[in-house]
């Protein structure tokens, strides 16, 4: 019988949400509202979670990235410029709805594991 492993958790686990929106016709702003401040820390790693990281993810410019780390409320909020504007006629997403869900789906290194993944949700 084949073994079952754990996934790997994933960045939108230690959250209560993680959500993107527009910041007006040419920026997108993504938000992740971690559930505690051990979340909220690795969100906050910047070896983790960095310009470069979004701008790959995004296939944008990291120079233009934005991210702003707020701990008192553990969210790390992320803005970049959107690739075509806001109901652009090669706009796919106009209210930008659903670029959080590349970020959600990040996984979580290793080095941020030592107490074990998050507990699971009960149903």
């Amino acid at each position: 019988m084949p073994e079952h492993s754990t996934p790997a958790p994933l960045l939108g686990d230690y959250a209560t949400e993680i959500r993107s929106k527009n910041a007006g016709p040419f920026w997108v702003t993504m938000e992740t509202f971690m559930k505690d401040c051990a979340g909220y820390a690795i969100a906050a790693d910047e070896s983790f979670l960095n310009e470069q990281v979004i701008a790959d993810l995004y296939r944008v410019d990291a120079a233009q990235v934005q991210i702003f780390r707020i701990p008192a409320l553990n969210v790390v909020k992320i803005s970049f410029p959107r690739p075509v504007a806001q109901a652009g006629i090669r706009d796919r997403d106009i209210h930008a709805g659903q670029h959080h869900v590349p970020l959600a789906a990040l996984r979580v290194p290793d080095r941020h594991l030592a107490d074990g993944p998050p507990p699971v949700p009960r149903a």
